[in-house]
C-alpha cells in the first residue's frame, strides 16, 4: 500500500489549520481550538492500518458530540485559500469526503456519484449540489476506474 501521510504531510496538514500536532505511534493526531465560537476538534490521521483483510489510511474526527470517521482514504487536499483539508476516498462511481476547517469545523459528504462533482450545479438541488461543489475538487486526483 502507498504510503499516502509522511511527516512533512501532517505538518503541511498543520500548518493550513493553524494548530498543533503530536505523532502518536501508529497515528497522528492534530488539536483544533476555535475559541470565538467555544470549538474544539480532534483529526487522527492513521497512515497503515489493518482494516478487515486489507491495509489502509483511516482519518477520524472527534468532537464532544461526534466522531466521524473516513476508511481507505486515497488522499487529501490542501486548501489555503479556504483553510481546510479535504481527505477523500473512492469506491468504483462513488467518492466520500471529510473536509476539516481551521476553524474547528468538519463536514463530512459520503457515497456522492462522481457525476455530480463536474454535473451542471444549476440543474441539482440545493441538498445535492452542495456536496458536489465541497467535492468538485477532488475530481483531478480520483481514478475513474476504480
Amino acid at each position: 500500500m502507498k504510503n499516502i501521510f509522511s511527516e512533512k504531510d501532517i505538518i503541511k496538514i498543520a500548518r493550513v489549520l493553524d494548530c498543533d500536532w503530536k505523532n502518536k505511534g501508529n497515528n497522528y493526531r492534530l488539536s483544533l481550538v476555535n475559541e470565538n465560537q467555544t470549538r474544539r476538534l480532534s483529526l487522527e490521521i492513521y497512515p497503515h492500518l489493518q482494516i478487515g483483510d486489507k491495509h489502509g489510511s483511516v482519518i477520524s474526527v472527534l468532537t464532544e458530540n461526534t466522531h466521524l470517521q473516513l476508511q481507505f482514504c486515497a488522499g487529501f487536499i490542501i486548501s489555503e485559500l479556504n483553510q481546510e483539508v479535504t481527505f477523500y476516498s473512492q469506491n468504483k462511481d462513488k467518492v466520500c469526503g471529510l473536509i476539516v476547517e481551521r476553524g474547528a469545523g468538519c463536514s463530512m459528504y459520503a457515497n456522492v456519484d462522481r457525476s455530480v462533482l463536474s454535473g451542471d450545479f444549476s440543474n441539482m438541488g440545493p441538498e445535492v449540489m452542495l456536496s458536489g461543489i465541497a467535492l468538485s475538487l477532488t475530481e483531478q486526483f480520483i481514478n475513474p476506474e476504480k
